[in-house]
């Protein structure tokens, strides 16, 4: 991205802080919503803790099939598969709020919903958004020099600026590029609202999956993105810690929820806190990472992703379950697993999973994995690395995939992870997050 476009998104994120600016000071904190919550309109209670497993699996190995290359800040065509989102966060739009669900994801650079009057719309369970009812909602001119900076938008009949993004699935989401004020309900009860806030109101939206969401909430690093169009009100920081699915009829079941923390409420520190540096590379979107190795209990596996051992050859992101590596990388690790475990090994009933053991006891120790990032060496327990699919069955939580190579949201359980734009840094710190 280019000097000016870049101090051009940075005057329009800046210029709603004073608002707000006392509020931010020590930072907040809102609730992630697993999509298999109680409180989340995704939630399906007929479902048992195998089968949200294995549907949560599935959403991952579809992303990994319809892999592209491209993001919202080059070429129409985005990564994120919307439909694959995990975590969702509860928001208002407009003014009076208008409550709504949208899929988190640190893999997507835009914030749009579903808005009437819609021409072609997914259904969506909850109601949606119309515009004209909100005395906050502002088109963005097509001649103004923020839809000028994103990309050469298109235009409507009215001359309000346009965007369209279809997805690696085909899905697709067309609309006005707008101003509209967006309201966050903080874990405190207090809610914190944000003027002037750049989102896609889509008109014409399709989706190639189920889904009750009202759209995306991009916290991705492009320059659309909701964490980006915070800026310094948020000193460029925020984390989050998912609580562990194994734990799901003590923590989804009972209401407990993830949180998601801004600002000075983001900031990891103490003992044990690890840091790796952000690659910054094409597709500008993602949190790129630099992954050296994984060590198996001793055993050390060299890691080269796709990008054949370059600087930034994973990237981290909330919207996946499963950690995918290139077919190579995989068979490594998966060698140095079966080596290490001394079970039987099964096949996956569902022939989702590459690698999966017969158990008879839950107390079964499983071998610790450690991520070797550069300057930052991670350890992954066994309850982010080996998840039940069946009765008695176990499986590893990584798969091989013909692209990219990706951190999943089960890896990154029990871990305060942080995000520092300024610093260009994430960092990592073990954790039990039900104390959180």
């Amino acid at each position: 991205m280019s000097t000016s476009v870049f101090l051009t998104l940075l005057f329009f994120s800046l210029s709603f802080v004073v608002s707000f600016s006392h509020a931010l000071n020590n930072g907040f904190s809102v609730e992630l919503i697993h999509r298999d919550s109680p409180k989340s309109p995704l939630y399906q209670p007929t479902e048992n803790k195998y089968q949200r497993v294995v549907n949560a699996a599935r959403r991952s190995i579809k992303f990994a099939n319809h892999f592209y290359k491209d993001s919202l800040t080059n070429t129409p065509k985005s990564i994120v598969i919307p439909g694959k989102g995990e975590y969702l966060m509860s928001y208002s739009v407009g003014t009076p709020p208008f409550r709504l669900y949208g899929i988190v994801d640190t893999g997507s650079d835009i914030v749009w919903l579903q808005c009437e009057p819609c021409k072609k719309c997914y259904n969506q369970t909850t109601l949606i958004f119309n515009p004209s009812k909100s005395s906050s909602y502002k088109n963005i001119p097509c001649l103004s020099k923020l839809c000028q900076s994103v990309r050469d938008s298109p235009c409507s009949d009215q001359n309000s600026c346009q965007y369209s993004i279809t997805y690696g699935d085909n899905s697709h989401s067309q609309g006005d590029l707008s101003f509209e004020t967006l309201t966050l309900e903080t874990t405190t009860g207090r809610p914190i609202s944000f003027p002037k806030s750049v989102i896609g109101c889509g008109t014409y939206n399709t989706m190639s999956v189920k889904t009750a969401s009202s759209g995306i909430i991009g916290l991705g690093y492009g320059p659309l993105s909701f964490i980006t169009q915070l800026g310094s009100s948020i000193d460029g920081k925020f984390s989050y810690c998912l609580l562990p699915s194994l734990l799901v009829s003590k923590t989804l079941e009972s209401n407990m929820t993830s949180k998601l923390n801004f600002g000075d409420a983001a900031v990891i520190s103490g003992d044990c806190v690890v840091s790796t540096p952000i690659v910054q590379k094409n597709p500008l979107v993602f949190y790129y990472l630099t992954l050296e190795a994984f060590s198996v209990g001793n055993k050390r596996v060299e890691f080269r992703g796709s990008s054949n051992g370059d600087e930034g050859n994973i990237f981290i992101d909330s919207g996946t379950t499963l950690t995918l590596l290139p077919s190579n990388d995989y068979a490594n690790l998966e060698s140095a697993v079966v080596e290490s475990v001394k079970l039987e090994r099964v096949d996956d009933p569902n022939q989702d999973f590459n690698l999966c053991y017969s158990v008879t006891s839950d107390e079964y120790d499983f071998p610790l994995i450690t991520a070797h990032f550069k300057g930052a060496d991670v350890k992954l327990h066994p309850i982010s690395t080996f998840v039940p699919i069946a009765d008695d069955i176990v499986c590893l939580t990584f798969i091989s995939s013909k692209t990219d190579s990706v951190l999943g949201n089960l890896a990154q359980q029990n871990l305060l992870i942080g995000y520092d734009l300024k610093q260009k840094t994430v960092s990592f710190k073990p954790m039990d997050c039900t104390k959180v």
